[in-house]
């Protein structure tokens, strides 16, 4: 059986965290940004973690 492929598009969005969580950027702060609170951008900015029950399927696409 060949080895299965790592997701590139997955691969590009998500980075592991040394403890082994996935860390992700958030959305929506490319465009029309005027009506948004400068606090919320600014959050916005900051990278995240995703949720402990998506861990898995991110897990078998990154395969890392």
């Amino acid at each position: 059986m060949p080895k299965m492929k790592t997701s590139r598009a997955a691969a590009k969005r998500f980075t592991r965290t040394g403890t082994g969580k996935i860390r992700c950027n958030h959305s929506h702060k490319s465009h029309i940004l005027t009506k948004k609170k400068r606090s919320r951008k600014r959050k916005l900015r900051k990278s995240g973690l995703i949720a402990s029950v998506d861990v898995p399927r991110v897990n078998k696409m990154i395969l890392t």
